[in-house]
């Protein structure tokens, strides 16, 4: 299995010293059967008075910090060592009773899948764009599909940085043609779930195979956001409809959630006045990394 390391530092910058509420990160990515923590270290400045781990109710890694002394800046270092399984998405692993879409999750999967089906919405403007999904009946193979939508997605629509908080509603994506990783994961969660399909929003990290940075910098990847959608047969399988890629090659998953505001990476409050705030800078890298026990 491939090793990934990965850096991700966020600082934030004041005028003056401020004080600091209740800091929440989900910055440690999962403990999934195609990727293993190896390494672990979270670096906090100024040092928390207390710093808590827990795992919500999807089994994601929250870290939650209290903090006792004010300061001019605040900074989280997350350093994180992983080892990494490429796996991909095959009509044969596909129950045969699920081939073929409509098809009923069975009874056992039922109430672990029912909140990640509920509808996000059921506008006719997002029927009419999923048609092209489905036979003139409704019906569909399911994996054609899967792929078909994720890379229509890509192909169809500009991916694009938006820096504003929340979340597009899909019907702005649809009639923008446009939108930032997590509004096109949510289209397409929202065209699932319409349909009765289980899909639910990821957050984490893409590798970026292009990195010829120096090792010293903090640059080199991304934090990202996809679907995952439940087949049975593989169960959750990753979709990236920014990038048209099926399966979790170059992704690593930190957060699950039935909604994107259950999976913010970084999240707190500070004291002080609106002006005291200079600056936020984040840094992510993410590279293969040797093997030591190769």
């Amino acid at each position: 299995m491939p090793i990934l390391s990965i850096r991700h530092v966020t600082t934030y910058h004041y005028h003056q010293p401020v004080a600091f509420g209740e800091h929440r990160m989900m910055l440690r990515p999962r403990d999934d059967r195609d990727q293993k923590i190896l390494e672990s270290e979270l670096e906090i400045t100024p040092t928390p008075r207390e710093l808590n781990w827990t795992q919500d109710r999807f089994g994601n890694h929250v870290a939650t910090a209290y903090f006792a002394e004010p300061a001019a800046e605040l900074r989280f270092d997350s350093s994180i060592r992983l080892d990494h399984a490429p796996g991909g998405f095959h009509e044969a692993d596909i129950e045969g009773y699920a081939r073929a879409y409509p098809f009923s999750y069975r009874a056992a999967d039922w109430l672990g899948l029912k909140r990640f089906i509920l509808p996000l919405s059921l506008k006719p403007e997002l029927t009419r764009w999923s048609d092209r999904f489905f036979r003139k009946d409704g019906s569909a193979d399911t994996h054609a599909l899967l792929v078909d939508m994720t890379q229509t997605i890509r192909r169809t629509f500009k991916h694009a940085a938006r820096h504003e908080k929340g979340i597009q509603d899909p019907l702005v994506t649809l009639a923008l043609g446009s939108g930032s990783c997590r509004d096109l994961a949510v289209l397409m969660i929202a065209a699932l779930r319409a349909r009765g399909i289980a899909a639910r929003f990821v957050s984490g990290y893409v590798h970026l195979l292009d990195d010829v940075l120096d090792d010293d910098d903090v640059t080199g990847g991304n934090t990202h956001a996809w679907v995952q959608v439940y087949v049975p047969g593989p169960g959750w399988v990753d979709f990236d409809p920014s990038s048209g890629i099926v399966g979790n090659q170059n992704l690593v998953r930190v957060a699950v959630a039935h909604h994107p505001r259950e999976a913010i990476p970084l999240q707190g409050t500070w004291y002080g006045s609106a002006s005291d705030h200079l600056a936020m800078k984040v840094a992510i890298k993410v590279k293969a990394a040797a093997d030591a026990d190769a």
